[in-house]
């Protein structure tokens, strides 16, 4: 079955609610309600330009997700993609719709002059690492937090 992939829209909510839900209990994270509202607000709003959502969609269901955020780099002229969440549902896992919703950002992130894409995962997410190795370049950097 063939994927479409194409930019989340206000109907999408309660399917990418789900597939958001399920990414985030991946990696054992809740949220409260108030920040699905806020993220789908800002996800779906077209003049809120510095973050966008696309989804992965099959027979007329969602089965993937990915969010990206635009920002400024104090070492480029240009923005910076940075790419957030990445999450394919189980079913649609070994399919390619992983790699074609890093490539359809990687597209949006060349259209709008954003030549830099990245993101940070995981290091026992091995299924995942498994594409991110052929899609991208692991880097030898650390993540703090406070």
């Amino acid at each position: 079955m063939p994927v479409t992939i194409r930019p989340l829209r206000p109907a999408d909510k309660a399917e990418w609610s789900a597939l958001w839900r399920a990414y985030l209990a991946f990696y054992e994270t809740e949220l409260p309600d108030e920040i699905y509202d806020t993220t789908f607000a800002r996800l779906t709003d077209p003049t809120h330009k510095a973050q966008f959502a696309l989804v992965a969609e099959r027979d007329g269901r969602l089965i993937g997700l990915v969010h990206a955020i635009l920002h400024p780099h104090n070492w480029r002229v240009e923005d910076v993609c940075y790419l957030q969440d990445l999450f394919v549902a189980p079913a649609g896992r070994g399919t390619g719709t992983g790699r074609a919703l890093i490539e359809a950002v990687y597209t949006a992130a060349d259209a709008n002059d954003t030549p830099a894409v990245y993101w940070l995962t995981q290091d026992f997410n091995t299924q995942a690492r498994q594409l991110y190795d052929r899609i991208g370049k692991v880097t030898p950097f650390v993540k703090y937090n406070r």
